[in-house]
């Protein structure tokens, strides 16, 4: 039996001059069966966005996809041209 996991982050990329106002949003954690789910939302800061949610039954794989989306996250300056920033 795995030992079970909760993580969470929240990013936030801001820069008015630019009109760019985005957060993401990204959990992982153990559900009751035991598989560890990897839930994502992202958008537009104070709109709806989107969502993905992902269940493995491997947590290293779950934690896998978190490791690279954390990695997309800290290149958005070279994509986007705003760093994001870890808030609370």
């Amino acid at each position: 039996m795995q030992t079970p996991i909760s993580q969470s982050w929240h990013w936030q990329a801001i820069d008015t001059s630019r009109n760019v106002a985005r957060e993401y949003h990204l959990w992982i954690q153990t559900d009751l069966f035991g598989w560890t789910v990897v839930e994502r939302r992202w958008g537009r800061i104070g709109s709806r966005g989107q969502s993905l949610t992902e269940s493995f039954q491997n947590m290293r794989q779950a934690e896998a996809i978190a490791k690279l989306i954390r990695e997309r996250r800290a290149s958005a300056l070279k994509r986007i041209g705003v760093r994001y920033h870890e808030v609370g």
